[in-house]
């Protein structure tokens, strides 16, 4: 069995490369090499190709081919919400252009088993605990392509030419090896720690909320978790076969910190002498959001297997061989 992974080569598709790899499955990657990495992948069979562009089509098609893919795990997208918001035209032609283009390919090369990296970002401003019938209103074109991309593989599902299933992570953070750390720090942890990095004071937006130290409540998964729960989507649809209905899934640990409590643990984790800073609330946050995880252990049997000092320490290495 061969899974494709789109992106494969960045922070979360090379977790999921070397997941499927433990799970015992080939994987080869197509990935454009923007922000993912050649050597987190070594031996990998990769096709460097950009899935928004359609002269990719054909290449994709042989690419799988060539490699006998049975199922495909969609990672490959662009991820920032400032940016998103910046450039919404860039959001759209990426993240669900790119996604028909590959659907074509696999179409064409006869792979129907399909696994898509969405986000809680779905959500929009959804408070406290968050169930996957919780009602979904995205609020930046991030969140709106992801959702767009989930009702086109619904509709595709139901007149079987994809068996797929979309999962809607939360706040990803730390790492496996320091080979496949996180070299953007775009989330909380990552931000923290490149701030300690540049002898800066960590920044919290925010302490006057309704949480129990007045600052934002997050739920965080290790991005190794993350991964596993792909392998496990994927083994499902599988098992199903042509049973399978489109289904989505959240993947937190149903547990929420808060962001005083993620900066602290940081500091402490880098030994380094630096006070947080607390900045004005940004516009938009709320104060709490958290994954009810209920769903996903009980259909997938998954379950998460590290904890909030897990990503940290685990991140903290990975920044300083960076770094190194």
């Amino acid at each position: 069995m061969t899974c494709l992974v789109t992106g494969g080569a960045g922070y979360i598709g090379s977790h999921i490369v070397a997941s499927l790899q433990a799970h015992g499955y080939a994987a080869v990657v197509v990935d454009d090499l923007s922000s993912g990495v050649i050597t987190r992948i070594p031996g990998i069979s990769l096709l460097e190709a950009d899935i928004s562009d359609e002269a990719s089509i054909d290449a994709m098609t042989q690419f799988m081919r060539e490699n006998q893919v049975t199922a495909v795990i969609h990672t490959a997208a662009l991820k920032s919400v400032p940016e998103s918001v910046a450039d919404p035209l860039s959001y759209y032609r990426v993240n669900i252009g790119g996604t028909v283009n590959l659907i074509e390919s696999m179409k064409r090369a006869g792979v129907t088993n399909f696994v898509f990296s969405s986000t809680a970002a779905v959500y929009g401003m959804a408070k406290g605990e968050v169930t996957e019938d919780s009602p979904t209103m995205p609020i930046n074109p991030y969140g709106e392509t992801k959702l767009a991309s989930e009702d086109l593989l619904r509709a595709l599902n139901e007149v079987g030419q994809v068996r797929a299933a979309s999962l809607r992570y939360f706040n990803v953070a730390g790492t496996a090896t320091d080979a496949l750390a996180d070299n953007f720090a775009t989330n909380l942890i990552p931000q923290v720690l490149r701030r300690i990095v540049d002898g800066q004071s960590p920044k919290v937006f925010g302490t006057d909320y309704e949480t129990k130290d007045g600052s934002c409540e997050r739920d965080y998964i290790h991005v190794a978790d993350l991964a596993d729960a792909h392998i496990l989507a994927l083994t499902a649809i599988e098992k199903a076969g042509s049973q399978w209905a489109f289904d989505v899934f959240n993947v937190g640990t149903g547990t929420a910190y808060s962001v005083i409590e993620v900066v602290e643990r940081a500091i402490a984790a880098s030994g380094a002498s630096v006070e947080l800073e607390v900045d004005a609330r940004r516009p938009g946050d709320p104060a709490r959001i958290v994954a009810n995880p209920a769903k996903i252990r009980s259909v997938l049997g998954w379950r998460h297997s590290h904890d909030l000092d897990d990503m940290v320490n685990s991140a903290w290495s990975g920044m300083k061989a960076l770094n190194a």
